[in-house]
């Protein structure tokens, strides 16, 4: 959990994973393929971030208790 001031963000990353995803479908079933793929990767690439940044808060916390 990511805090800033007094707004909290959870997820910030799995969420803009999943917003480039949706960019890369509606730009592939339009036809912009460069767009899609483009969009695809960075989704890739924040999805696997947020995968690692998981595990460590997981193995982190294990550690704690």
């Amino acid at each position: 959990m990511l805090t800033v001031g007094k707004q909290r963000y959870e997820g910030v990353m799995l969420h803009y994973a999943v917003v480039f995803f949706v960019i890369a479908i509606i730009a592939a079933v339009l036809g912009f393929s460069g767009l899609a793929a483009g969009a695809a990767g960075i989704a890739k690439i924040l999805f696997v971030v947020f995968l690692i940044g998981a595990a460590i808060t997981l193995i982190l916390g294990r550690a704690r208790s």
